[in-house]
């Protein structure tokens, strides 16, 4: 290995050992997630970026769906698409599955098209993880909620409705107020 590599699986190791956290402040309460940067290092590092640049801070959940998942990171109070940056690769079929209480990113039917939407799983969705001998195919999870569980099925059964392209939009609008980084715990 080169000095270089010895490096790099150095910071790994140690990022492992200390998972990084971010506290989302939800018009609900709070919800903390642990995100597994070892197994989807590039999906972490997209979502800390928009973490830090402030992206979600009053995004609204567009499309909760009981039984199913919980999904923001897009829109606005008047549901405008916020700008995003490039997409990111699939990071599916890295060992994490789409079970209750997981994050992964959303997509369009390109599945390198993620970019700051993401859901929260409310059920077991394993069908999400896709078919094994298809790497094009999944939802890549990259966290998990270590808190805040109730606050997710408070909103998972918000009363919905559609409005415009909106199919499952909360009728009492759900926000992240803010997302915080956490630091990191030795």
């Amino acid at each position: 290995m080169t000095k270089t590599a010895l490096f790099l699986a150095a910071l790994l190791a140690a990022a492992g050992a200390a998972a990084q956290t971010v506290k989302l402040q939800t018009t609900e309460g709070d919800i903390r997630v642990e995100l597994n940067a070892e197994k989807a290092p590039k999906t972490v590092a997209n979502f800390l970026q928009y973490v830090k640049a402030g992206h979600y801070n009053g995004v609204v959940f567009h499309r909760v769906i009981d039984g199913f998942m919980i999904q923001t990171g897009g829109y606005d109070a008047k549901l405008n698409q916020r700008p995003t940056k490039p997409p990111i690769p699939l990071e599916a079929h890295n060992g994490l599955s789409n079970l209750r209480g997981s994050l992964a990113m959303a997509r369009t039917n390109d599945p390198n098209s993620a970019t700051s939407q993401f859901f929260i799983n409310v059920a077991d969705n394993v069908r999400l993880d896709g078919d094994p001998g298809d790497k094009a195919s999944g939802y890549a999870v990259f966290g998990q909620v270590i808190e805040g569980m109730d606050v997710v099925d408070k909103i998972r059964v918000a009363e919905v409705a559609p409005k415009g392209v909106h199919q499952h939009l909360p009728v009492k609008p759900v926000f992240i107020t803010k997302a915080l980084i956490e630091p990191v715990k030795k």
